[in-house]
């Protein structure tokens, strides 16, 4: 079975939040909510990164370890979501996910009244059935189910955020960093980006003032 999984490329993220964008047009999530948002470190000088974040959903999910009502449960691919329904807004999940990923509607209220949990549900939905209007109003669209990956990861420009079985994702990260020690075309340049020339065609013409 498929371990689906996150994984942001910060060689390549641009800090162009299309990702933050594509999930709250996705889920019409509600004003103050973000189930993904941008970090970058160091900004503003040189060396700076960027990565998108989200719920990463943990194999061993310490939100799920202090839920006092067991709203969280995890599916066959391993995604980790939640049940509104169950949830009372105690807020103990977004003080032990390290990467602050459970939002509540009415931010720092007191205890109960925050309002139920969102989060990242790595477009898989929630316990209602598939595709329809409940599952839609509480938890956002169902992509999964549809065949379809994370609009976050769809949306992304630059190809940074990856989504998918983890074997799959570590592979071409894996391949992305090899590649990244290597010099000339094999790295970077025309045959990458459009593969190589047939044998006989004539090469590309090199732009006006280009080195």
């Amino acid at each position: 079975m498929a371990r689906m999984k996150f994984l942001c490329d910060a060689e390549r993220c641009i800090e162009c939040n299309g990702c933050v964008t594509a999930c709250k047009n996705e889920h019409e999530l509600p004003w103050g909510v973000n189930r993904r948002r941008v970090v970058t470190i160091n900004d503003g000088v040189p060396g700076e990164k960027s990565i998108s974040v989200s719920c990463m959903h943990c194999s061993d999910a310490p939100c799920m370890a202090v839920c006092p009502t067991d709203c969280f449960y995890k599916t066959e691919e391993g995604v980790v979501l939640h049940n509104k329904d169950a949830c009372i807004g105690c807020g103990y999940c977004f003080f032990a996910c390290p990467f602050g990923a459970p939002q509540f509607p009415n931010g720092p209220a007191a205890f109960g009244a925050r309002g139920k949990m969102d989060k990242c549900t790595f477009c898989s939905g929630g316990p209602e059935e598939n595709g329809s209007k409940e599952e839609f109003e509480k938890y956002g669209r169902n992509r999964i189910s549809e065949g379809k990956l994370p609009a976050c990861a769809e949306m992304c420009a630059t190809k940074a955020l990856l989504a998918g079985d983890a074997p799959v994702i570590s592979d071409i990260f894996r391949d992305r960093a090899l590649r990244r020690g290597k010099a000339g075309d094999a790295a970077w340049g025309w045959t990458t980006a459009y593969g190589k020339p047939e044998q006989g065609a004539p090469a590309p013409a090199a732009k006006e003032g280009a080195k």
